[in-house]
C-alpha cells in the first residue's frame, strides 16, 4: 500500500528583499525594541515613524509629507514598509520610484496625481437588500420566444436558497441567470443576489460538501445564518484612482467603431482636471451625508532626487490639496543639482519644498546590527549558518556594504551543498567572497587599470 503526501496548492510567498521586516517594532508607548518585527537598530528613526504612524492613524498628517535621507543601506525603504504593515490592509500604500514619472505616453505629473489618487481610499457603506443562503434548487424554465422564432428562451428562473433558519424558493428574470451563469454557480454553492441591481456574487462552496473529493483547491464556507432575505450593510473599500478610472473609459456602445476600440489595446488616456473636480464634488457630497469615509494612505516615492523641478513644483500644490494623502519620500543623496537645473540644493530636492518636509535621518549599522540582520536575514532565507561565519559576514558587510553581504548569503548555501554540507562555514563564505566583487572593490580595480578600459 502506498501512501503520498498531497502538496498544498496554496501558493508560496516568494522571499523578496524586505520579506522579515512585519512593522516598526515599537513598544505601546512607542518606544523602540532594540530587536523586533524583523527591525534592527535605526532607533530614533523608528520612533519618529511610529509618531507619523499615530498621526495617520488619527488622521492629522493628511498633506504633510516626510523624507527618510540616508546612505545607501540604511534601511529607508524598510520603514516606509514598516509603516504600510503598521496601518494594516485597509489603509492604501502606493509604492513608487521617482524614475516611473518619464513615461512616453503620459505627462509627468499626470503619472504623479495618479499615484497622489491611488494612495486615497474611500470606504463606502450601503445598506442593501440581499438574498443569500446555499442553492438547493437551479432550474431555468422555458417559454416561447419573445422575437417571434422558431427557438425557446428562458422566460424566468427559479431558485431554491437555504440558510439555517429557513428555505425560499426565489423566481427571477432571465438576466439573473445569465449572471449565475458568469459566476458558475451550482447546487450547493453559498451565494447572495442583490435585491436592487440584481448582482450575483459566489461567496464559496457549502461546507457540507467539504468532505467531496475534489482536485481544485475549493474555499468552505459555512451556511448563512438569519433568514432567507435580509437587509445588509455592505462596506467597500475603493481608491479615488478606481473612481477616475472606472468614470473616464468610455462605455463600449454596439456600432463597429466602438467594438473596433475595444478589441484594439487601449492606449494609457490621460484623466482631465475637469473629471478629477466632478468626482471630488460627488465624494464630498457622501463624506457630508455619512455615506462614506474618507481613508487617506500612504504614498511612498523612493529616490526622490529623480524627479524634476516639474515635477516638485506640482507637489508642492498636489500637497496643499483638500484631499492629499501622506506622502513619504526616500533619498540616499547628499548636496547635489537639481535634476534639470544648475541649481544644488540638499538631497536634490528645492529648499522650497525642503521647508514642508519633516526629515528623519537614517544612520549606517554597527558591526553587531550587520550580524542580526544577517543572522535574521538566514533565518527567513531557511539558511543555516554557524556564528563564526556570521561574524565573518558582519566584517565583510562593514567593508563593503550590508546589501552586498546580504548578497553573499545564498550563493554560500549553494557551495556548502556542493561540500556535502547542510551549514554555511566560513570557507564557503570566503570561497564566494573569492568569487564576487562588491562595488569598491570593483571601483579600486577600475582605478589601478584605468589604462586596459575605455574611458
Amino acid at each position: 500500500m502506498k501512501i503520498e503526501e498531497v502538496q498544498s496548492t496554496t501558493k508560496k510567498q516568494r522571499i523578496a528583499t524586505h520579506t522579515h521586516i512585519k512593522g516598526l517594532g515599537l513598544e505601546p508607548n512607542g518606544t523602540p525594541l532594540p530587536l523586533a518585527a524583523g527591525f534592527v537598530g535605526q532607533a530614533a528613526a523608528r520612533e519618529a515613524s511610529g509618531l507619523v504612524f499615530d498621526m495617520i492613524r488619527q488622521k492629522k498628517m493628511a498633506g504633510r509629507a516626510l523624507l527618510l535621507a540616508g546612505p545607501p543601506g540604511t534601511g529607508k525603504t524598510a520603514l516606509a514598509l514598516g509603516i504600510s504593515q503598521e496601518l494594516g490592509s485597509k489603509v492604501p500604500f502606493c509604492p513608487m520610484v521617482g524614475s516611473e514619472v518619464y513615461s512616453s505616453e503620459v505627462k509627468k505629473t499626470e503619472i504623479l496625481m495618479e499615484n497622489f489618487r491611488r494612495a486615497i481610499g474611500l470606504r463606502i457603506k450601503e445598506n442593501k437588500e440581499v438574498y443569500e443562503g446555499e442553492v438547493t434548487e437551479l432550474s431555468p424554465e422555458e417559454g416561447e420566444s419573445v422575437t417571434g422564432g422558431y427557438g425557446k428562451s428562458i422566460s424566468h428562473v427559479i431558485i431554491g436558497l437555504k440558510t439555517v433558519k429557513g428555505t425560499k424558493q426565489l423566481k427571477l428574470d432571465p438576466t439573473i441567470y445569465d449572471a449565475l451563469i458568469k459566476e458558475k454557480v451550482a447546487v450547493g454553492d453559498v451565494i447572495y443576489i442583490e435585491g436592487n441591481s440584481g448582482a450575483v456574487k459566489r461567496v464559496g462552496r457549502s461546507d457540507a460538501f467539504a468532505t467531496e473529493f475534489d482536485l481544485e483547491a475549493e474555499e468552505y464556507v459555512p451556511l448563512p445564518k438569519g433568514e432567507v432575505h435580509k437587509k445588509k450593510e455592505i462596506v467597500q473599500d475603493v481608491t479615488l484612482h478606481d473612481l477616475d478610472a472606472a468614470n473616464a473609459r468610455p462605455q463600449g456602445g454596439q456600432d463597429i467603431l466602438s467594438l473596433m476600440g475595444q478589441m484594439m489595446k487601449p492606449r494609457k488616456t490621460e484623466i482631465t482636471d475637469k473629471l478629477r473636480q466632478e468626482i471630488n464634488k460627488v465624494v464630498n457630497r457622501y463624506i457630508d451625508e455619512g455615506v462614506a469615509e474618507l481613508v487617506p494612505g500612504v504614498l511612498f516615492i523612493d529616490e526622490v532626487h529623480m524627479l524634476d523641478m516639474e515635477c516638485f513644483s506640482y507637489l508642492n500644490r498636489a500637497l496643499e490639496s483638500s484631499l492629499s494623502p501622506i506622502v513619504i519620500f526616500a533619498t540616499n543623496r547628499g548636496i547635489c543639482t537639481v535634476r534639470g537645473t544648475d541649481m544644488t540644493s540638499p538631497h536634490g530636492i528645492p529648499v522650497d519644498l525642503l521647508d514642508r518636509l519633516v526629515i528623519v535621518r537614517t544612520e549606517t549599522y554597527g558591526p553587531a546590527e550587520m550580524i542580526q540582520i544577517l543572522a535574521i536575514r538566514a533565518q527567513v532565507e531557511g539558511l543555516d549558518i554557524d556564528e563564526e561565519s556570521l561574524a565573518y559576514l558582519g566584517e565583510i558587510g562593514q567593508q563593503a556594504s550590508l546589501r552586498h553581504a546580504v548578497q553573499l548569503l545564498s550563493p554560500a548555501s549553494v557551495v556548502a551543498k556542493m561540500n556535502g554540507r547542510d551549514k554555511i562555514c566560513k570557507v564557503d563564505l570566503e570561497e564566494v567572497n573569492s568569487l564576487y566583487l562588491d562595488a569598491k572593490s570593483s571601483a579600486r580595480l577600475l582605478q589601478e587599470q584605468q589604462d586596459r578600459y575605455i574611458s
